[in-house]
């Protein structure tokens, strides 16, 4: 299993934002911080803003902060929220699943197991967690700044 760029990029923004919680950052200073793509993160910005775990303060002072406390903010909310599809293989999706052995398959059992067992380690954490062991908060910080 692979998560896409989309919610790469979303938990990198999410942990920026829980590390600086008073301070607004901008789309482009993020994806500088960050070295990725400025037009990738403005979407993947816009459905953190939309489903309520950023918050966008327009304006010429503007920018981005998280919308809840990090401890609120949920891992695998976050990687259900961002992720297009959790179809780990093909007949998982009823709809274009064309597999022939499909329905005497054994596969789909461990595998749905296994995508329940990601879930509920992420269901443990939240955004604080990853932030706030102090040698990682530190090293993140140095790093994140390094990169300015």
């Amino acid at each position: 299993m692979r998560l896409t760029l989309h919610t790469d990029f979303a938990l990198r923004l999410l942990m920026l934002l829980a590390l600086e919680p008073d301070t607004l950052h901008t789309i482009e200073e993020v994806a500088t911080r960050y070295h990725i793509s400025k037009n990738h993160l403005m979407k993947v910005a816009q459905t953190l803003v939309q489903k309520g775990f950023v918050e966008s303060v327009r304006g010429r002072s503007g920018g981005l902060r998280l919308a809840k406390p990090a401890e609120r903010i949920n891992l695998a909310a976050v990687v259900r929220t961002t992720e297009d599809s959790l179809t780990l293989v093909e007949c998982f999706d009823r709809e274009t699943n064309t597999c022939l052995v499909a329905p005497a398959c054994g596969l789909r059992g461990p595998l749905d197991e296994a995508l329940a067992a990601f879930f509920a380690v992420l269901n443990k954490y939240s955004l604080a967690d990853l932030v706030a062991n102090p040698a990682t908060y530190r090293r993140m910080e140095r790093l994140l700044s390094v990169a300015r």
